[in-house]
Order: structure tokens, then sequence, then C-alpha cells
């Protein structure tokens, strides 16, 4: 089992880093027809959103960090009912209609998904979970430059279509040395992977066609009969999902998200990605055109991929259990989705060396980045990527993780924790299982095992400020409750809500809360200190973490405060730029310096 893990490794490894060697090659360069996609597209929640997603792209094109020649678009949802990834790519559509008219026909488009609030990973709030630093590069690579070049090899084997994939998963896979991952059947092309029967619960399923070749292969073209959304274990097994080990015995099983399957378990294929030809997508255009507005949340998977196939039922359509909010109309739209897609096929490329990762939440982010040996190799993530920082962590199990900072060699980081874009005095001591991102912190200072620090510049009423977030890293910030008397049901840091409240010395009114007053929660509690430098913010931000860790009171109460949902309306994009710019410069000189004084 150790050996066929070993081998899996080794062959994503290598062709992940062929991936990434060739869009190296094509970073800064003007683009041939054909060679690349003629559309990049990146959806946004709301017009600071997508204001803040063009002033990033902007700078990589600038930096020539993007091959040139290439559209990039960014395309927000409607104001209003919150549409899901469903209702965004269909908005999109209609926003490449009016971009290209015809034209668009002949174009390979890449959609991705990167319109949420990232609740769960809130050092990706500010600026978009497609701009997430990963690890390695010079300059760091950051999500959407690894989409780009895992898929780097899709535009040139692709019929004119769009491929919709979202911004926080991680697709590795290996094939054969002349074979391509081929998008050109009209209809539905999606990818799977093998996966364990509990990663198969918080995916969709694909129940293939039964199949008759004799020999394993790395890469498969099945058909699906039907598509399950988060199916339960029995339903896998009920529908026939399931596949059983034997037919190919010295196959591996390894999945991204758990521990390696054992050869004899049961597996299913779950997806990640997928294509629609040109035809499919003016069929849903047509749709989208028609209903006029949509009020309701669509999932591009779930309410697309379940109504392909010939096995598919419209049952799907009346179950709202993996709906965050129900409204009235979605069943109903549903099921005219259902009817307009029934009998397009959905063509499945099995990838049976492949592996699927998700950084979408602050537990996964910390064990990719820390303690997952797997995905460091196949990737070649670094301890220190791109960094001043001269201790060296620890080569076995868990480490800490350092992405484009500047930490005093006085400075201590602890294993499993991860800090980006930031500043750390001599006399600052980082706990495990910490997330420290875009801070600045000159004094001493302790940051408690297990806390959230994240920094964000401000514009408010003209004056540049800066406000601090800081939690736990198991806090729930979407938990939420419906009366003021509910809100010791919340938790912070692991304490009572109500407990911090009167830590703080905050009085528990409606003005303690922005936004809906019947969804209370730590995402709209106004708690965290507006200052006017960015040292000072963070300052303060860990006094009242460590006023709860300790009980002891400190108060809140002289500060103008702010909820991440406000800070989020009030972030200034160019200044937090420009402190990751000041960042990369000065690391770049203190570079030259050592290789010359090297030389």
């Amino acid at each position: 089992m150790a050996a066929a893990n070993a081998l899996l490794g080794v062959a994503l490894r290598e062709a992940t880093q062929r991936k990434l060697q060739r869009f190296s090659e094509l970073r800064g360069k003007p683009v041939a027809a054909g060679e690349f996609w003629d559309i990049v597209a990146i959806t946004a929640a709301d017009e600071k959103q997508e204001l803040a997603y063009k002033q990033q792209l902007s700078e990589k094109l600038k930096k020539k960090e993007l091959p040139l020649g290439v559209q990039y678009h960014v395309f927000v949802d409607p104001a209003g009912a919150k549409i899901g990834n469903g209702g965004s790519t269909l908005c999109a559509l209609r926003c490449l209609e009016k971009l290209y008219g015809d034209k668009w026909n002949s174009f390979t488009i890449l959609l991705i998904h990167s319109g949420g609030y990232s609740q769960r990973l809130p050092n990706a709030s500010a600026l978009g979970k497609i701009f997430t630093a990963l690890p390695f590069g010079n300059p760091i690579y950051q999500m959407l430059e690894l989409k780009l070049a895992m898929y780097i090899d899709f535009p040139s084997h692709m019929k004119p279509g769009i491929l919709v994939t979202c911004a926080d998963d991680i697709e590795l896979y290996s094939v054969g040395e002349c074979e391509f991952i081929r998008f050109d059947k009209p209809g539905f092309t999606a990818l799977a992977h093998p996966s364990s029967l509990t990663v198969g619960t918080t995916h969709g399923v694909f129940v293939l066609e039964p199949f008759n070749y004799l020999e394993y292969k790395d890469l498969e073209y099945r058909c699906c009969h039907r598509f399950l959304h988060k199916p339960s274990i029995e339903q896998m097994h009920h529908f026939n999902a399931v596949c059983r080990p034997g037919n190919f015995s010295h196959q591996d099983m390894a999945g991204g998200d758990t521990t390696p399957l054992k050869l004899e378990s049961e597996y299913v294929y779950t997806d990640s990605l997928f294509y629609m030809d040109h035809k499919t997508a003016k069929k849903l255009l047509a749709f989208y055109e028609k209903i006029g507005t949509l009020n309701c949340e669509i999932d591009a998977y779930g309410d697309f991929l379940q109504a392909l196939g010939p096995g598919a039922t419209v049952e799907y359509t009346r179950n709202t259990s993996n709906v965050t909010k129900e409204e009235a109309e979605l069943t109903d739209i549903r099921q005219r989705i259902f009817h307009l897609l029934k009998g397009t096929s959905l063509n499945v490329v099995v990838l049976n060396k492949s592996k699927f990762y998700h950084i979408g939440t602050t537990e996964e982010y910390l064990f990719h980045f820390t303690s997952d040996s797997s995905l460091k190799s196949e990737l070649g993530l670094q301890s220190i990527a791109f960094s001043i920082f001269s201790t060296t962590p620890k080569c076995s199990g868990n480490t800490s993780c350092i992405i484009q900072s500047i930490l005093d060699s006085g400075c201590s980081v602890a294993t499993g924790s991860v800090v980006e874009y930031s500043r750390l005095g001599p006399n600052v001591s980082v706990g495990e299982n910490c997330i420290v991102s875009g801070c600045s912190v000159i004094t001493e200072a302790v940051l408690p095992a297990d806390s959230f620090v994240c920094s964000l510049s401000l514009k408010m009423n003209g004056y540049l400020k800066y406000s601090t977030m800081a939690f736990g890293v198991q806090d729930n910030l979407k938990r939420n409750v419906k009366t003021l008397s509910d809100i010791k049901l919340l938790q912070f840091f692991g304490v009572c809500f109500l407990s911090c409240l009167n830590i703080w010395n905050l009085k528990v009114t409606e003005e303690l809360f922005s936004g809906n007053k019947t969804r209370l929660s730590l995402w709209n509690a106004r708690i965290f200190p507006a200052c006017s430098s960015l040292s000072d913010s963070v300052t303060t931000s860990l006094k009242m973490l460590n006023a709860v860790q300790n009980k002891s009171a400190f108060s809140l109460n002289k500060y103008k405060l702010l909820s991440i949902e406000e800070m989020l309306i009030y972030k200034d994009v160019e200044d937090m730029i420009t402190y990751r710019e000041q960042i990369f410069l000065e690391i770049t000189l203190n570079r030259k310096q050592f290789d010359l004084e090297a030389s």
C-alpha cells in the first residue's frame, strides 16, 4: 500500500511540475491562437468584490504574472437575492453574449466561481478566494495561477464552450504520456476522481454506465447514467454508484481530502470541474433570458448535473436538505431546469490517477499547508516561501508555513501555523495552529494557539484606517441566531459570546450588530476596533483576544467598532496591495544583497 501511494505521489508530482513549467513559460508573453484560453472569467458577488478582483488582475498583468493576449473578465452577480454558482453561471453567459455577440460561440472559456465571502476562511474574504496565496513560486503563486497551470493542456483539446470550476479546490492528475483530457463531446463533460464513500457524502457522485474494459487505465471516457449530489452512503449503494475492488487490483485509490483508501475498500467517483459545449450554454442562456430575474440560489452542480443522464429523475428538485436558504420559487426553477436539460448527455472523464484537494476552510488550509506531506510533495509547497526568516522550520511531521513575509530572527512561529503577507518583530510569539494574515506586529506580542488574526486596510470618510479581525480558527462565523437573548449560543474562541461581551464591557443591544438583525453572528458583530495604524490595530485586537483567554477585563468602549461585514464594505484594496508590494520589494532587495555578498 505504501509503495503504491509513493508511486502515485511520484506520478502526480512529475505531471504537476510539467504543467507548472509550461505555464511558467507562458507568463508575461502573448499566447498563440489555440494555445491558451480565449477568455478567463471570474465571478464576483457584488460591485466591491468586482472592483477588488479587477484591481488585482490589473496588477498581475502589469507585473507579467499571467499570459498576455487573453481576455480577462470579472462578472458580477446582479444586486438582490443570492443566486448561487448556478445563477452566477447563467449571469456570466449573459455577460458574454452582451460583450461578444455571436463571436463567443467560437471561444474556449474558463469560468471560475469566486463570488462567496469566504466565511470559513476569512483571510480570503477581502481580496477573494481565487487570490489566496500558495507557499511556492517567485513571485508567489495564488490560486488563479495554479488553476491556469493545472488546466494548461485543456484549451488545445477542447471544442468551443465553457469550463466551469471553483476557486478553492485543486485537481492534480496524471495521464499517459501521449494522452490528453479531451472536452469535445456534445452536452456536459465532467472530471471524476476515485474517493472514499465518506468523501462522496460531501460531493457529487457519478453513477457510471457499465464498463467492459479489461485493463486498468489512468484515463477513461465513460458515460454517466445519473448524478447524485451529496448523497448518503445508503443512496450510493442503492443507485449502484459504489465500485468494488478486484477489477484493477494494482490500482491505488488515494483521495486528496481523505486518508488513502485501502485496496480492499469500496470507492465512488466524485466530481470537480465540468465543461459544457457552446450549444448547451446557449440553451441555458435562452432559459435565463426568459425568466428575467432569478430570486433563488441555484447550484451549478446540484441543479445542472442532476438533470443529466438517462437515469435522471425529477425527485431531487423537491429535496432542499442541501440548500442554505429555501426560497419559494426554488422548486419551480429547478423543475424548469430539469425539463430544459433532460436528455442532455453527461460524459465523464475518469482520472484514476488523480487527487482532489479543497482548501476553503481554516482547518483544510492549515492541514494542507503545514501537515499534509502529500500535497506538499506533489505541488512542491515550501515551508518558507519568498520570505525573510532565518529560523528553519522542523523537517518532519508538522511544520510552520511562511508566505511572502518578513520575520525577525528573534520571532518564533510554532508548528502548524501559517503566516502570510506579514511583518513580525523580534518579540513576537505565534502559537500552534494559527493563521496570521496582512499583519504588522512590532511590539512584544503573544498570539495564543489556534488563533486567527487578519488585518484589513479601510477607507472611512476619506481617511485610511485599519482593523484586525481576531478569533479562534475553530469559531463558526456563519452560525447565527435570531434574537439578542440567544447570542449566548454563539462562541468566540471557544467561550460563550455573552461572557466575552462582559469582558469587553460591551452592552447587548441591536446596535452591536450590523446588517440583518434577524441573523446575529460573529460575522456581523461590531467588536473589532478601527485604528489609525496597522500595528495599533493588530495590538488592540490581540489584547481583546488575550483578555478572553485570560478572563481579564479589556474595555472596547472607547473605540469605533466594526463587524467583519462592515470591514469588507470599507476595505481599501489598493492600500492592501501596496502593503504586499512593499514586502515583495523588500524581500527582492534582500535577496539581491545576499547574492552579491555570496558572490
